[in-house]
């Protein structure tokens, strides 16, 4: 995985795809402050939990990424659409 991989924009939304030895993470940015996370097991097959931070507490959990991502978009105050989605986080919650 490379920094294009693992990194996208839009507008003032910045996401971030990292793994843990655990977990697989996407964080989302916006204005310079970390507004949400969704993290997975790494296997891939857990349900996604909302953070709003990596570390933080869960929020909720969802079984489809779809529903994460507009849990996102609402913490963030921005359209589910306008969520950048870095290639190597493409297929989390499938």
């Amino acid at each position: 995985m490379n920094d294009t991989d693992s990194t996208a924009e839009d507008g003032d939304v910045t996401a971030s795809y990292t793994e843990t030895e655990t977990e697989r993470l996407l964080t989302f940015e916006r204005g310079g402050r970390t507004a949400a996370a969704v993290a997975q097991n790494v296997d891939g097959y857990a349900m996604l939990k909302v953070r709003p931070t990596p570390d933080g507490d869960e929020l909720e959990r969802y079984y489809g990424f779809d529903m994460a991502l507009d849990h996102v978009a609402e913490l963030l105050g921005v359209s589910p659409h306008d969520l950048p989605i870095p290639e190597a986080a493409e297929d989390m919650g499938m």
